[in-house]
């Protein structure tokens, strides 16, 4: 029995590269072509596409019964569309890949070959991106943070990656919203296989991947996959009560002695307003944590789909 390779793309904005990015994929089932021993199928997700992605999607799909098409009712996020395709996909092995030709479909192959070899997981990590400065920095900043709760992840993440079609059920069968993907996939604890590549620049169109849903995705990643931000308010609040202790000592022992502990109201001010900032600070994260339980008793869906074909 011929094996199936589903392929899940998230399109959001990417008019142009759909094409050249479905006609690299299929080279790769042609006759001559490194992947012939297998079938494919190719599942397009239009995330709410402004631009002529879902037409492009339409007249790829006129060609070959083997591509899916899924368009929602409005923009739900990267994460939601990767979430429908992985729903979709019927493939023994999985894999998620971007739409904008900045993930290298030469390593498809390689992948599939480790794959075959009795890897679960086979994920593709960046050790380097083609993007500017503040992209780069922004990143390693974010993996780096990230990283103190899951070490196991490569130090430039990846999104580029193959599962098993078991890894695949297990996956799918996590129901909660603002899900992280790396964090969800290494919680399965299948084997997992690493790839390193550096990410290409984009060569049609532009990135929508904003500082926004950077945020967004980097907030994702530290309240749904670690504990740090509770951990980080327990060593504030005892790091602070210490301190507390400590200056209530020096002030007891300055005034046993006949010193006046302070001049002034600025001592007073300075610790206040420090103290006062940590407060909301810890609030807010406790916010972040009451509002996504909110999020989880109310069980809306990750998304909404306008049309499958």
């Amino acid at each position: 029995m011929v094996r199936r390779i589903s392929f899940v793309v998230a399109v959001y904005q990417n008019e142009l590269a759909l094409t050249e990015t479905y006609k690299k994929i299929k080279s790769l089932f042609a006759e001559n072509g490194a992947l012939h021993d297998f079938s494919y199928e190719i599942v397009f997700v239009d995330d709410g596409s402004r631009d002529r992605s879902l037409e492009e999607i339409r007249g790829i799909k006129a060609n070959d019964s083997s591509v899916v098409g899924i368009t929602f009712t409005r923009n739900f996020g990267q994460m939601a569309a990767m979430l429908a395709g992985f729903a979709e996909a019927r493939g023994d092995a999985v894999i998620n890949i971007s739409a904008d030709l900045q993930d290298p479909v030469d390593l498809i192959p390689q992948m599939v070959t480790k794959w075959s070899e009795g890897a679960e997981i086979v994920a593709c990590y960046r050790t380097d991106r083609a993007d500017g400065f503040a992209a780069k920095m922004t990143s390693r900043i974010a993996y780096g943070i990230i990283r103190l709760s899951l070490p196991q992840i490569p130090a430039g993440g990846f999104d580029f990656v193959l599962m098993d079609r078991k890894v695949m059920d297990a996956f799918n069968a996590v129901d909660v919203r603002h899900r992280f993907f790396q964090g969800d996939l290494l919680w399965t604890g299948y084997r997992m296989q690493l790839i390193p590549y550096v990410r290409q620049k984009r060569t049609i169109g532009r990135s929508q991947y904003n500082f926004a849903k950077r945020l967004k995705n980097f907030m994702d990643a530290i309240l749904d996959a670690s504990y740090l931000p509770i951990r980080f308010i327990s060593l504030c609040g005892f790091a602070v009560s210490v301190a507390g202790v400590i200056y209530a000592m020096t002030i007891v022992a300055s005034w046993a002695m006949g010193h006046t502990p302070f001049d002034g109201w600025a001592p007073l001010m300075i610790v206040n307003l420090c103290l006062s900032g940590l407060i909301m600070i810890m609030l807010g994260v406790i916010g972040e944590y009451v509002w996504r339980i909110n999020e989880e008793v109310r069980k809306k869906p990750n998304y909404i789909v306008r049309e499958k074909f």
